[in-house]
């Protein structure tokens, strides 16, 4: 009988709540007593304001340093020599994806521990032990796949309701695929993100995820409309950062990503959020699964209730040029992409026949 190694991975701590910033000393000191703080321009002054005076009162040190814009290699040296410099011997990332990609790096190549403060929800980034790594043009130059997942993920309810509703529910679209593809992942035995088997336990947390969501992901985005948080806004954050996070990586990933990555080559969808260009993936992936009917509804259902784009046009695609969208098609079976987690065989005709069905499907529910 062949043996297949399974896994599950995750941070070490993952922490929902309100305040969180003020009190990091708390969270962190266990791990070190001189950070290096690497923060987006916008929430430097309150962090050092706020974190900073939490790490002083307790007698330790911290550094701050602004993320100059993109996660290069050259801005990963930047902070790794400044982390040496002072001495640090805890790294700390509070921001976006690219602002935590490059503190996950830094602290790879220092051997120190990470803690991730993330600004946004808008996708499970933050948990996933993982650093896209880009071009100083902007242009994507290589994964770094590191050996273990953040040390702590600090979900802040009050900073991440009051981001852009917009990003909240991009969040929502990206963690709404987890569960399908997870499930079309395990069905074929393919390879997760840390290219080990599917673990039924990454199955179970991915099946947890669209059931929080489905229970309180409307109520949420309501609530971050407002720009306010409530119970049903932590328990759509917990979704989308951490069982959207865990489940993907212990998981799979499947169809619906693998099309969003084709789907990145259309210029007119530049400006779509990577959690509403996976949405649709997840549409087109249900479609080339033939899923019940209720199943697609109810799916269908809940991204138009938290606002989601729901057709390509939606997403700002003008004009269908079927080049364009074969192109996708083709990028989308791509070898090595997760479209081989599909639990049968999937031609680019297939993946192009799907997308065209789906969005004339989305059409007569807008």
């Amino acid at each position: 009988m062949t043996s297949f190694v399974r896994s599950i991975t995750s941070p070490k701590k993952f922490i929902c709540g309100h305040g969180l910033l003020a009190h990091l000393n708390e969270h962190i000191q266990s791990f070190g007593d001189n950070a290096y703080v690497i923060c987006d321009e916008f929430i430097l002054e309150r962090a050092k304001n706020e974190a900073g005076d939490s790490i002083a009162a307790a007698g330790n040190k911290a550094t701050f340093e602004k993320f100059n814009y993109e996660c290069t290699k050259e801005e990963i040296e930047r902070h790794r020599d400044l982390a040496r410099k002072a001495g640090a011997n805890i790294i700390v990332g509070i921001g976006g994806g690219k602002t935590l990609d490059t503190a996950k790096a830094t602290a790879y190549y220092e051997k120190l521990p990470v803690v991730i403060f993330p600004t946004l929800a808008s996708t499970d980034a933050p948990c996933t032990a993982l650093s896209v790594i880009y071009k100083k043009d902007g242009s994507f130059d290589e994964y770094l796949f590191l050996p273990s997942n953040p040390d702590i993920v600090l979900a802040d309810t009050g900073i991440l309701a009051a981001a852009p509703a917009r990003f909240f529910a991009a969040g929502i679209g990206d963690a709404l695929a987890t569960y399908f593809e997870a499930r079309a992942c395990y069905a074929a035995n393919g390879d997760n993100l840390v290219l080990m088997k599917p673990s039924t336990t990454g199955l179970g947390i991915a099946k947890m995820c669209y059931e929080a969501l489905l229970q309180h992901a409307v109520k949420a985005q309501r609530a971050v409309e407002q720009k306010v948080y409530t119970r049903a806004v932590e328990e759509t954050i917990e979704a989308t950062i951490y069982l959207s996070g865990v489940g993907a990586e212990s998981g799979g990933l499947a169809a619906a990503h693998a099309i969003h990555n084709g789907m990145t080559a259309v210029p007119s969808l530049h400006r779509a959020q990577h959690g509403e260009k996976v949405t649709f993936g997840l549409l087109a992936q249900l479609v080339l699964e033939n899923a019940p009917l209720d199943e697609l509804e109810t799916v269908i259902k809940l991204v138009k209730d938290v606002g989601l784009p729901l057709t390509l046009e939606d997403l700002g695609c003008t004009e269908f040029i079927e080049s364009e969208w074969r192109q996708v098609a083709e990028a989308a079976c791509a070898a090595g992409d997760t479209m081989g987690n599909m639990p049968f065989p999937v031609e680019p005709e297939d993946v192009y026949n799907a997308i065209v069905t789906a969005n004339a499907i989305a059409k007569t529910y807008k």
